[in-house]
């Protein structure tokens, strides 16, 4: 059968028998992906029970029935579950962090304002996995020049071996609080007194309390302040 290029819709074949069955199907997908909102982009396992039509983004890592379609969208179907592959450009509204993500290379990003020629609010964003031992520096790091309004996470991925941890920078392990959640899916806000500026670039640093870490994946946003000359 004929489908479209974008949205893989069924298309009438001439003297096609049943035509309400193919225009049903496009029209089911046009509802499932027209102004996409998904549950979640975090849960890696499948709900045993989800409501119909229910769409989820799949992170890594994710179990089940959802191994190995990273960063599709799932979208609950008859008692199953339908897969599709976004294109570059796609647009989703996250209800479980009340965000807006776009798709491109790859994977889905929260969506940050655009730079203003005075300035603006911007979020870096990026992962870090765990290695097994004690505090570690992320490779993403808070760009220089930034004076940082506060850092979010998200746990992609359990973390492993400790009872909490920190977060902070080289200078100051405890910066951004102590004893956040390990847990898969905990989320951590962490708002200073104070907007903070770092002058060069500088990463995150993770530190393990009541043990060692043996693994686990983090997701974090640096929420900065970010100044430009007035345009010529």
């Amino acid at each position: 059968m004929a489908e479209t290029a974008n949205l893989d819709l069924p298309l009438l074949a001439a003297g096609q028998a049943s035509k309400h069955i193919t225009v049903n199907e496009a029209l089911i997908r046009l509802d499932q992906l027209v102004m996409l909102a998904a549950r979640s982009r975090t849960l890696a396992t499948p709900p045993s029970t989800p409501t119909e039509g229910d769409r989820y983004i799949i992170p890594v890592g994710s179990t089940d029935a959802w191994a190995g379609r990273a960063s599709q969208v799932a979208i609950a179907v008859n008692g199953g579950w339908d897969f599709v592959v976004p294109l570059v450009g796609w647009r989703a509204f996250v209800e479980d962090e009340g965000a807006e993500v776009i798709y491109a290379a790859g994977v889905w990003s929260s969506l940050t304002l655009p730079a203003a020629p005075s300035g603006a609010i911007t979020v870096v964003e990026f992962e870090h996995q765990l290695t097994a031992g004690g505090a570690q520096v992320t490779t993403g790091q808070i760009p220089a020049g930034s004076l940082v309004l506060g850092i979010t996470a998200r746990v992609q991925q359990a973390i492993t071996g400790v009872s909490g941890w920190s977060l902070g920078v080289t200078e100051a392990d405890t910066r951004y609080g102590s004893g956040h959640a390990t847990g898969a899916g905990a989320g951590i806000v962490a708002v200073v007194g104070a907007p903070l500026a770092y002058s060069t670039n500088i990463g995150l640093r993770l530190t393990p309390q009541g043990g060692s870490f043996t693994g686990g994946r983090v997701k974090f946003n640096i929420h900065r302040l970010t100044f430009a000359p007035p345009a010529a």
